[in-house]
């Protein structure tokens, strides 16, 4: 991987490929036996009872807020530092999405804000394990059955994490993953949710297949053509070719965890001591397995703002990244919810200072090695 490294790559070797292709030799290519082989392999490796594959993380959220039966004015709270796509789903059941801002050294939700926003409207509420690190779910669930709400992992980071040793996929009463090309696995595109609750699985498979009760393989084996739509639904599924490719690379998910972690300690150990960066704070109750490393620029100390730091380290071949843009501050958050600056402090500050360094399990030891020094040379070029 010689040249510019990308903060996150997705690695597919022969063995992915072929799981691919005796699929597509085989006789269902959608709504086939490798749909549910992929929902309990996931599932089993969560500790979940069951799984629900979709097309996307974003349609495993627009399910999982459709399960929780977030409707019409219910409102929503979650964290801004996260991609629209966990908001946008919440708006898309037509519910209101409350922002909730963060502790400013891990940059996950802060509880104690989160318990002030909670209203007579407010449905369930969404926890984003952001970069990789699980929230603080104790205090969540107590949050949240003290006061009736859905509790909802946005997990899309988090695939493999534990809390107190506990998996993520069995802490919250809906847990969401994502399969993009830059997670921890991939299925091209593709999402799931998983859940112990067979009421919410069951409500998720309707709304991936149009709201129909039935799906085509479960009619085949049935010998009818008769199928009933229960209620609105999307085309939301996942095809048995990308779930064997989810299949195959599952099996791969430990020694690929175990990569990051090497990974991210090597940044630890180098950065530890420098005083223009901190890297984000990790809870001792996390087992953290960092779909980012994201350091924290310390602007006093530089001369030059977080533009700047990135367009150096982009030129030096570093691939860094900005996660995220606070959710209500984009245009469309503005406009039709009326949000802004202000709203989430601590968030708005930290995306002024945070960059993501590359961290994905097909780095190389002197990746690692260009990463760190590339780094320091920057920071020491600005150093005030």
């Amino acid at each position: 991987m010689k040249g510019f490294l990308p903060y996150g790559r997705h690695w597919v070797n022969d063995e992915d490929i072929q799981a691919v292709v005796n699929v597509l030799h085989s006789d269902w290519l959608t709504t086939g036996p490798m749909v549910e082989a992929f929902e309990k392999a996931v599932a089993e490796f969560v500790g979940a009872k069951y799984g629900v594959a979709v097309s996307s993380g974003t349609a495993a959220l627009h399910a999982a807020m459709y399960a929780a039966g977030v409707s019409q004015g219910d409102e929503v709270l979650l964290p801004p530092m996260t991609f629209v796509a966990t908001a946008n789903a919440v708006v898309f059941q037509r519910g209101l999405p409350v922002f909730v801002d963060i502790n400013p050294d891990t940059l996950l939700v802060d509880s104690a804000n989160l318990q002030d926003k909670i209203t007579a409207k407010t449905k369930a509420v969404i926890a984003v394990d952001y970069a990789g690190q699980p929230c603080d779910y104790d205090k969540l669930r107590d949050i949240t059955n003290n006061n009736n709400l859905v509790l909802i992992a946005d997990a899309c980071h988090a695939l493999g994490a534990k809390y107190k040793d506990k998996k993520v996929g069995t802490l919250a009463d809906l847990t969401v993953f994502s399969f993009h090309p830059v997670k921890h696995i991939t299925t091209g595109e593709g999402g799931m949710v998983v859940t112990d609750n067979p009421t919410f699985a069951e409500r998720m498979r309707r709304f991936r297949n149009h709201g129909i009760a039935t799906d085509h393989r479960q009619r085949a084996e049935l010998g009818t053509w008769y199928y009933e739509m229960i209620d609105i639904g999307y085309n939301y599924r996942l095809s048995d070719f990308q779930c064997a490719l989810g299949v195959s690379q599952l099996c791969k998910l430990s020694a690929w965890i175990d990569r990051r972690r090497e990974i991210a300690k090597c940044y630890d150990e180098a950065f530890g001591e420098e005083l223009t960066i901190k890297p984000v704070s990790v809870s001792e109750n996390a087992f953290h397995v960092y779909h980012l490393y994201v350091i924290q620029l310390d602007l006093n100390r530089l001369n030059g703002n977080r533009a700047t730091i990135f367009s150096a380290l982009r030129r030096e071949g570093i691939g860094v990244n900005v996660h995220y843009i606070p959710v209500h501050m984009h245009p469309y958050y503005r406009e039709h919810f009326k949000t802004g600056v202000g709203l989430c402090r601590v968030a708005e500050t930290a995306y002024e200072r945070i960059l993501s360094l590359p961290i994905f399990p097909a780095m190389t030891n002197e990746n690692v090695t260009k990463v760190i020094t590339s780094v320091k040379r920057v920071l020491e070029t600005y150093r005030a």
